[in-house]
């Protein structure tokens, strides 16, 4: 069925100023929880706008909204294990840049991950899982070959290399996403999450103004 576009006004750079702003709130324990009553709930029942496209782990301590200090409709959020792209998830960042108009997606990633560790030791061990969990190993692999080729070879090092590289890839593979970039309509922040302290930090970025 057709969707129409919805007007975004919020900027690429006023987008991860919020994110930003809202860790901060997070890890210094002054959480607001915004948009979380009945009124914002009735506010959405027709429609949605989101500012900001979470592409992140399925790791169960990794709640975008609580991490974040966000409400109801501010995130439209995607989850895979090891945040691995494949068309379900590319379509769906895709309906969020080009039809919801969000302005910011962030890929989120975290220390300790399951899904790198597994394709670490894999690369090690030269055993595979069984089942799909092989298909989310494969598409780890490269990005544990990128860190190697840089010297870095322990899970957290890899984590944030793998971060930078899904967002090279998703440019890579939509070109809607890639066009919407260079049209300034939206951007792309690399995000490192750290379960210990519940730091939200920027490894890298595509089309966000930083200076």
């Amino acid at each position: 069925m057709p969707h129409e576009t919805v007007e975004q006004s919020m900027t690429p750079n006023e987008a991860w100023a919020r994110l930003r702003d809202g860790n901060l709130r997070f890890v210094n324990e002054e959480t607001e929880h915004p948009n979380q009553d009945s009124a914002r709930r009735r506010s959405l029942v027709d429609s949605q706008e989101p500012f900001a496209v979470i592409f992140g782990c399925s790791d169960s301590r990794l709640a975008a909204e609580i991490i974040f200090d966000v409400g109801l409709g501010d995130m439209f959020v995607v989850r895979t294990a090891g945040h691995v792209i494949d068309l379900a998830s590319l379509g769906s960042l895709e309906f969020a840049v080009d039809l919801l108009n969000v302005p910011l997606i962030v890929i989120l990633g975290h220390n300790s991950c399951g899904a790198v560790t597994g394709a670490i030791d894999a690369k090690n061990d030269g055993e595979m899982p069984k089942g799909f969990v092989r298909d989310l190993i494969e598409h780890i692999a490269p990005s544990v070959q990128a860190a190697e080729r840089q010297g870095v070879t322990d899970v957290n090092g890899t984590v944030i290399e793998h971060v930078k590289q899904t967002t090279e890839r998703l440019v890579e593979l939509s070109t809607v996403i890639a066009t919407a970039i260079d049209e300034g309509r939206t951007a792309v922040a690399g995000v490192a999450y750290v379960l210990e302290d519940g730091q939200a930090q920027l490894v890298s970025s595509l089309g966000l103004d930083l200076d």
